[in-house]
């Protein structure tokens, strides 16, 4: 969305002179400007609401609040979680429901989309070739690495799920080499952490995969191989839906190059599972007497 600020550079011969202060306001304060209402940025530059209007549709947008949206969307890879909550705060709270479902359903369109098949490719033969597969994730990220690490650990050998502190990341990858993949998981705000182990995990010589939002995000820097999903937010809440059916992807693809592999270890963990009463063999049943 840089490219919002360039739109208005360009044009900036032919703004008014009202134009021309709210062009300069947003240019040096969009952070600001972004939870600005027409009337509110009105006031600031000192000029009507309508003028902010017209500013909008000179750019070639639809009305201000696509300029509002696109501001936002500017900033979204560094929301704060208070600035996260003013922008659900628009959405009236008898639309958040499908506000949030139509959002989590866009993001997997946009994935569907966005997704480098060949990427993809070199990522699971990446997998599939690798001595160890360190899995790191690290704050909201977590959850997306542990469920990655989970079923890996099915199909693969050596799966090894990294978080913690930086001292543990690092004793829990010490023994990484060119052998071995580093799959990263990162997402807005990014992690510092987490881009610092994928640097190391590259110095090392590993095959670095990164999941994250953008090709253009931090973590993409140090992979090999760069897998994209969608993650906007409708709310404080990280969506990360997207990611993880791009992660059910991954399991899938694993699963059907090993399918004789896990056949083998999930019919022992089968048994294993009703010899220890592990899940419930009647559903229905909560084991209560009535």
């Amino acid at each position: 969305m840089e490219g919002l600020l360039k739109i208005i550079e360009d044009n900036r011969s032919l703004f008014s002179k009202g134009q021309k202060r709210i062009a300069d306001y947003i240019v040096h304060s969009y952070d600001e400007a972004a939870f600005m209402t027409a009337a509110k940025l009105g006031d600031t530059v000192g000029v009507s609401e309508s003028t902010v209007v017209r500013f909008a549709y000179s750019l070639g947008l639809d009305g201000y609040p696509a300029l509002q949206e696109a501001l936002q969307e500017l900033i979204r890879h560094r929301l704060t979680s208070v600035q996260r909550i003013r922008l659900a705060a628009s959405i009236p709270q008898d639309e958040m429901l499908r506000t949030v479902l139509t959002s989590d359903m866009n993001n997997i369109r946009a994935t569907i989309e966005m997704i480098d098949n060949d990427s993809f490719r070199g990522a699971i033969n990446a997998i599939l070739h690798a001595r160890r597969i360190y899995v790191l994730g690290i704050r909201s990220a977590m959850s997306l690495a542990q469920f990655l690490t989970y079923y890996l650990d099915f199909v693969c050998d050596n799966v090894m799920f990294v978080n913690g502190a930086v001292q543990d990341i690092y004793e829990r990858m010490v023994r990484l080499g060119p052998e071995d993949v580093c799959f990263g998981i990162s997402f807005p705000r990014y992690s510092v952490r987490t881009i610092d182990a994928m640097r190391y995990a590259k110095a090392q010589g590993a095959t670095v995969i990164s999941l994250t939002d953008l090709p253009t995000s931090p973590s993409a820097a140090f992979a090999d191989f760069t897998l994209c999903a969608r993650s906007d937010m409708a709310s404080f809440a990280d969506s990360l839906v997207a990611p993880l059916s791009l992660i059910n992807a991954i399991i899938a693809a694993i699963g059907l190059a090993r399918q004789d592999e896990a056949y083998q270890h999930l019919t022992q963990l089968e048994q294993i599972w009703s010899a220890e009463g592990v899940y419930m063999t009647d559903p229905q049943s909560t084991g209560v007497e009535p």
